[in-house]
């Protein structure tokens, strides 16, 4: 029997020019000049004001340009000569060269060599390029592969499933070094063991502890592991041993000579006494224009009834209106989401310490200013302000809050960062257990409950106290 039945439903839908205008947004300054030049060259109708380069050169400064004679005697007897001088443009200040620099490759350059070699599809190879890519320095993955299906969805402007996602992932985690592309240094040891003969002594028992016993072990229940498995000390002492001589990450690059690496920022953060001024590093939105009269002069050219031509003429015009509008979207919107950061975090601004840093998310931006989430993990995703205390990333100011025992919130940020600072500073035969690093923090004053201490460690990859012990 047919029936006719009415329902009444929501539904979110994106449309291509949403996913677009987020791909702008999410561009840094020299990813959206290369877009503005690509732009340029494949729409007749966007144009670009010329910069006069003799007008710019007149701007300067007639000191900066006059030289006043010297002769050679004057610079003969410089305590430093010129060429060591040069060195500090290139390097850090306190490395001294005193031998050739060694063309070395990174990690991900080897890792990318590797993927050359497999039997792969160049879908998977190109998604593997990416997610090596996005690993962070030490050879970790950081991101969930729903995250990263969604952010490679956006990249590359087709949906991504996430069963891909875990393909390419596997595949990375086969390609040396050993663990690279792993979640957790538990996993890295897992994998180091697994290569390991599995006549060495102490190998079958380590894998044990760490895939079904990891909790005893990361709690120290050692007198009862021993009952577990049934194993005598000496047996327990040589699995310890071992999982102590293995890499707690897959990349431990120490570069001899490491190249400064220059960022070019997307805002300028200035203080002014209690006054904060922010601007944009460069901006595009005013040097780009739709060419108008050009579009005139082609569509009285053109007969109506050649419908391809027109339409063509038309629907390059509408292209050159939306970027136009788009950039100057993205610059206004730059603009207002960095002025609402620097307002909630404002003491940290004004003195450059973490310490003052606030909890702060992506929906509070959103409930003050009226944007999508969205569009601000975009603006904010990949940029860099350039402050009185140096070059800052924007998301690394994003973090949740937790209240410690008196019922203050603190940033998970400046917690982490104590953290860190109390494990680097303790001796390192004897270091802090988790309780321990409670009463240090509470000696700092910051009353935090330990399984929040543990929780943070864990985060940031450090061992147990145990395992840090027999590592030193």
């Amino acid at each position: 029997m047919l029936q006719q039945i009415q329902s009444q439903k929501q539904q979110m839908r994106i449309f291509p020019q949403q996913i677009q205008l987020l791909n702008l947004f999410y561009l840094n300054s020299l990813e959206l000049q290369q877009r503005i030049k690509n732009e340029l060259e494949e729409n007749p109708f966007i144009d670009a004001h010329e910069k006069n380069e003799d007008e710019e050169y007149d701007t300067k400064s007639s000191k900066e340009n006059m030289q006043d004679f010297e002769s050679p005697e004057e610079n003969m007897y410089d305590d430093q000569p010129d060429h060591k001088l040069d060195n500090q443009y290139y390097f850090n200040s306190e490395i001294s060269i005193h031998s050739p620099i060694v063309d070395k490759t990174t990690f991900r350059e080897d890792a990318k060599q590797q993927l050359q070699l497999l039997d792969i599809n160049e879908n998977d190879k190109e998604i593997a390029e990416y997610i090596i890519d996005i690993l962070n320095s030490k050879g970790f993955m950081d991101k969930q592969p729903s995250e990263i299906a969604d952010c490679m969805s956006f990249y590359f402007q087709r949906i991504i499933e996430v069963e891909t996602i875990q393909r390419a992932l596997a595949i990375v985690q086969s390609l040396d070094p050993v663990g690279i592309g792993v979640y957790s240094i538990r996993e890295c040891m897992l994998l180091q063991l697994h290569n390991m003969s599995s006549q060495r002594q102490g190998v079958q028992c380590a894998i044990l502890l760490l895939e079904d016993h990891y909790s005893d072990l990361v709690h120290c229940q050692f007198k009862k592991l021993c009952h577990k498995l049934k194993i005598a000390d000496e047996e327990m002492k040589a699995a310890m041993g071992l999982i102590g001589r293995l890499k707690f990450h897959p990349v431990n690059e120490i570069h001899q000579y490491d190249a400064k690496q220059t960022i070019i920022p997307d805002f300028i953060i200035t203080n002014s006494g209690d006054n904060i001024q922010v601007s944009l590093y460069s901006s595009k939105a005013d040097s780009i224009f739709v060419n108008q009269s050009l579009y005139n002069q082609l569509s009285n050219q053109i007969n109506h009834k050649d419908k391809a031509a027109y339409q063509y003429v038309k629907s390059k015009l509408t292209g050159a209106q939306w970027f136009v509008n788009a950039v100057k979207d993205r610059e206004n919107n730059m603009l207002r989401i960095m002025q609402c950061i620097v307002m909630l975090q404002y003491e940290y601004f004004m003195h450059g310490d973490i310490k003052y840093l606030k909890p702060m998310v992506l929906r509070t931006i959103s409930e003050k200013l009226g944007l999508d989430i969205a569009t601000i993990s975009r603006i904010t995703g990949n940029k860099y302000a350039d402050t009185p205390f140096g070059l800052i990333c924007l998301k690394k100011l994003f973090s949740e809050g937790i209240a410690d025992k008196s019922g203050e919130v603190i940033s998970n940020k400046v917690i982490q960062s104590v953290i860190r600072d109390t494990i680097e500073s303790e001796t390192k035969n004897n270091p802090f257990t988790d309780l321990d690093l409670v009463n240090q923090l509470s000696l700092k004053g910051y009353n935090i409950a330990r399984r929040t201490v543990t929780k943070y460690r864990q985060q940031m990859q450090v061992p147990i106290s145990q395992i840090r012990a027999v590592w030193a």
